[in-house]
Order: C-alpha cells, then sequence, then structure tokens
C-alpha cells in the first residue's frame, strides 16, 4: 500500500489557492478519511511573487509545469489554470505519463473532452472533473454513479451564478439589467468582460459536459441552442410576474427518444417550480430519472472555496483508488467507453413549448385581431392576453401567451408580425415551461 499521495498544482489563481488552502487546513481531516497523508509536492504558476491570499512555501513553487508532469513520485496532476493551451497539452503530457489528472476546466473538456477521454481510457488513467460543472454541487458524481441505474429523462438546471444573480436582483429590487451588471461586476459575480456568462457561453459548455455524462454522447458544442439574458427588460420581469412566472436562464435537456432535446435561454417557469425560489449566484439541478424520479440539487457553482472543495473531493477519489491499487473503478463519461455514440440533438425548429410575446404594437383599433390572426395561420393558439394602457407615443405593449406550438411555426410568425405596420419593434419572446400551458 502506497504511504502518501503526492500531487502537483498547475495554476495557482483563485482556485488554485483555494485548493491549497483546503488541502494544507484540512490535510488531517483528509488523512483520516483517505487513510494516508495527501502531499502538495510542487506547484506551478506563471507568476511565482505575486501575493496571494495563501501563504506557499517558496521552495515549491516553480514556473516549469515539466517539472511536475515529468516528476515520477507525483501521482496526480491537477490543471487549474483554465484556457485551451496550455492547459490542453498538460494534461494529455501527464496521462501519457500514467499520472492522474483533475481539473475544472469546463470549456477544455466541452471542446476537446472526446480526444483527452479517449487518451486517459487507453492509458488507464482516471480524470476528475466534478468542479467543472455546479462549483461545489456534485452534479457529476449524481450523473455517473447515483443515477448510474436510471435514463435521464430530464434536466433543467441554473447553471450560472453571474446569469442568476442579475435576473434575481431585476426580479427583486426592480432594477435594470446595465445597472446590475455593473453591480455584478463590482462584486466580482461577472467579468469585467462578461460575454461568456451573460450570452451563455458558459452554461453551454457546463450543459455539454452533463449531456455527454447523462446520454453517453459525443456532443458538437455548436449544436446547443443558446440565448443570453441582455435583452431581458424590467417591462419583461413586470408581466411575468403578473403573469405568474419567475425568468430563469435554463439550462435544458430532454430525452426525445432518438434524439436529445439540449437548449439554453431564458425561461419563464411558475412560482412554485423548485428552480423559481434558486436565488442571488447560486445554481441548481433538477434531475427526473424514470427509476429514482425527482433530484434536486442546489449549492454555490463558483467561488474560490467551494470550487475547491469540489476540485479536493476528485483528488480524494482518486487517492483512495490509488492507495487501494485500482483503477478506472468508474468510467470516465458514465459509460463505457466503447458505449459512447454520436446522438442527435434535435434542431430548434423542431422543439415544441410556450411562448410569451411582448409587442410594441401602434395605439388604434383592430391590433390585436390582426396579430392573433398571423398566429392562427401558424398553428399558433392564445392562452392569454394583457394589454397595458399607452406608455410611449403612439404605442402600446400587448402581450401574449400561447399553448403548446413548434419553434419553427412561432419563428414564421414573428416574421410576419414584425413586418406588419401596426408593429414598431421587434417582438420579444420568451418561452415558458409550464405544464399546465398544454
Amino acid at each position: 500500500m502506497k504511504e502518501a499521495i503526492k500531487v502537483g498544482l498547475i495554476g495557482l489563481g483563485t482556485v488554485g489557492c483555494g485548493v491549497y488552502k483546503v488541502l494544507t487546513e484540512q490535510s488531517e481531516l483528509i488523512r483520516k478519511r483517505l487513510g494516508i497523508p495527501l502531499i502538495v509536492s510542487r506547484i506551478a504558476d506563471i507568476d511565482v511573487d505575486r501575493i496571494r491570499p495563501v501563504r506557499v512555501p517558496r521552495e515549491i513553487i516553480t514556473t516549469d509545469a515539466a517539472r511536475i508532469i515529468d516528476d515520477p513520485e507525483i501521482d496526480i496532476v491537477i490543471e487549474l489554470m483554465g484556457g485551451f493551451e496550455p492547459a490542453k497539452t498538460f494534461i494529455l503530457d501527464a496521462i501519457d505519463r500514467g499520472k492522474q489528472v483533475v481539473t475544472a476546466n469546463k470549456a477544455l473538456l466541452a471542446t476537446y473532452g472526446d480526444v483527452i477521454f479517449k487518451t486517459a481510457e487507453a492509458g488507464c488513467v482516471d480524470i476528475g472533473f466534478e468542479a467543472s460543472v455546479g462549483g461545489t454541487i456534485p452534479v457529476i458524481k449524481t450523473i455517473k454513479e447515483c443515477l448510474v441505474a436510471n435514463n435521464i429523462r430530464s434536466l433543467y438546471g441554473i447553471m450560472n451564478g453571474t446569469c442568476n444573480y442579475i435576473l434575481s436582483r431585476m426580479t427583486d429590487g426592480g432594477e435594470d439589467f446595465q445597472t446590475v451588471l455593473k453591480d455584478a461586476q463590482s462584486l466580482g459575480f461577472a467579468e469585467s468582460d462578461p460575454t461568456y456568462d451573460i450570452e451563455a457561453i458558459d452554461t453551454a459548455h457546463k450543459l455539454a459536459i452533463c449531456l455527454s455524462l447523462a446520454y453517453g454522447t459525443r456532443v458538437k458544442l455548436d449544436d446547443i441552442y443558446r440565448q443570453g439574458i441582455s435583452f431581458i427588460s424590467q417591462s419583461d420581469i413586470e408581466f411575468a410576474r403578473e403573469l405568474g412566472y419567475t425568468i430563469k436562464l435554463l439550462a435544458i435537456a430532454i430525452d426525445r427518444g432518438g434524439a436529445v432535446e439540449a437548449r439554453i435561454h431564458p425561461t419563464m417557469i411558475p412560482f412554485d417550480h423548485l428552480l423559481s425560489s434558486v436565488g442571488s449566484n447560486f445554481n441548481a439541478f433538477h434531475f427526473v430519472g424514470d427509476s429514482a424520479g425527482s433530484v434536486f440539487l442546489y449549492g454555490q457553482g463558483a467561488g474560490m472555496m467551494p470550487t475547491a472543495s469540489a476540485v479536493v473531493s476528485d483528488i480524494v477519489d482518486i487517492g483512495r483508488d490509488l492507495a487501494s491499487g485500482i483503477a478506472k473503478r468508474v468510467p470516465l463519461r458514465s459509460y463505457q467507453e466503447r458505449e459512447i455514440r454520436d446522438i442527435s440533438l434535435l434542431p430548434i425548429d423542431d422543439i415544441v413549448t410556450n411562448y410569451y410575446f411582448r409587442f410594441s404594437a401602434v395605439d388604434r383599433p383592430g391590433v390585436l385581431s390582426k396579430i392573433s390572426g398571423v398566429l392562427g395561420l401558424n398553428n399558433i393558439s392564445i392562452a392569454s392576453v394583457i394589454q397595458k394602457g399607452r406608455r410611449l407615443e403612439g404605442a402600446v405593449p400587448v402581450v401574449m401567451t400561447t399553448h403548446k406550438a413548434r419553434e419553427k411555426d412561432v419563428r414564421q410568425a414573428l416574421q410576419e408580425i414584425d413586418r406588419l405596420d401596426i408593429v414598431l419593434d421587434k417582438t420579444i419572446i420568451i418561452r415558458i415551461e409550464d405544464e399546465e400551458l398544454i
């Protein structure tokens, strides 16, 4: 039996510092649970002199990642530098040298996961990536182990804390998007360039990983439909509330038999839905399995210590296997590698759901009949209508919700409606997930 597990850490940024803090401050607790000591042998970072929130012995820091990857005594390589390169090369080099790998790099796994996992499988190497989705929430372990006997019928997730913070503040405080975004940036919830968050790119990376695990698939990131939240206005928040809904950026995956429906967009959900109450920068995941039924996970989806907690859980999991002399106990992608296959993602035009429309219409008689006529000719049935008094000279907002309709029909109808002389601006569309609107 091994006397200790030695790890090397590449990347001493926010999460890297959190991981070092957990591994050192909780070393005795980890030893009791692992059975042997877990030692940080070396850390690589491009800046060895930067002041950090943790004290690291100078003698274990290097600027050369090869000193970790090539060290025969290091058992596990932890990649926390992010980005595509040189992170991808470092991981593949570590696998080539028989090192076990732990990473939180969702963008890398969503884009190059197929080659990384295949290389790891061929090299009999484990990869831990719990922290890539959901921060401290055990999403990966839940799919790979806890729901192993389930076909995943659906997954609805709030996977981006920045977007959830913005939409929660807009809902609770009545503030506009740009004001809340600036506050989120000042609090560290949003980057100076928030594009990856607010345009749902970050969420797409996470959903791609979940799809791969839940359905044993190879997923092309570009095949996942995504829409960000920057167009959501306070008017839409208020109308949603009046209709009994909250707006959340949802990642949605639904098993449709021969294909999987996968989409990310702002979504109206009823007040009584579990996800409706998830506020601030928290994440949440709602699975439905054919054996387990509903499973709901909730917690911090990002941040130094929550993410570090998930990284260390992977280190200890792999460490336990190393200490017992076993490997590949759990398949890397939940399914055996030979069972991984390509699967079709349902085109967005083919989805069927409910819709919210907000028209900016001319304030004159006959507007409702013209709009409803176009909708009817495109097989779209109206569930409710709200028409408010004049807000801008010559224009009124007209809000409609629909029964189930096909996306292709909706797009065709709105193209026709937006060309009418009674409509003054492009129609706002938000999808609704509400089983009552059949």
